[in-house]
């Protein structure tokens, strides 16, 4: 099992059951070091998914006052996939630490 974080539109129950079929199984937790901001989404099918046009992402900062909430995801490595598939050219999946000390994935901005 890999851990996923979700700032976002993943935490979302009918975005959850369109992508990997089910509902997934979290518990909060905190990246440190990163701060959200604003994306238009024009790709339709993940507009329909997830009922909304803006989506938050994601920036490193370096700061440690900076902290971006959101819950960590156990998921298998074909629903990774799955997530890759969802997320739109602007996201990158990097591997992070959590303030729980747990490693796992995350979808930041390229930029």
């Amino acid at each position: 099992m890999a851990k996923l974080f979700s700032y976002g539109t993943l935490q979302l129950k009918k975005v959850q059951i369109e992508t990997f079929g089910r509902k997934l199984n979290g518990i909060k937790d905190c990246l440190r070091g990163y701060k959200t901001k604003d994306l238009i989404i024009n790709d339709k099918n993940i507009v329909e998914s997830s009922g909304l046009d803006i989506h938050p992402i994601i920036f490193y900062t370096g700061n440690k006052v900076d902290c971006v909430n959101g819950i960590l995801f156990d998921v298998s490595g074909e629903e990774l996939n799955k997530a890759d598939g969802y997320e739109v050219n602007e996201y990158k999946r990097v591997k992070v630490k959590f303030e729980s000390k747990k490693e796992g994935w995350v979808y930041i901005s390229k930029q």
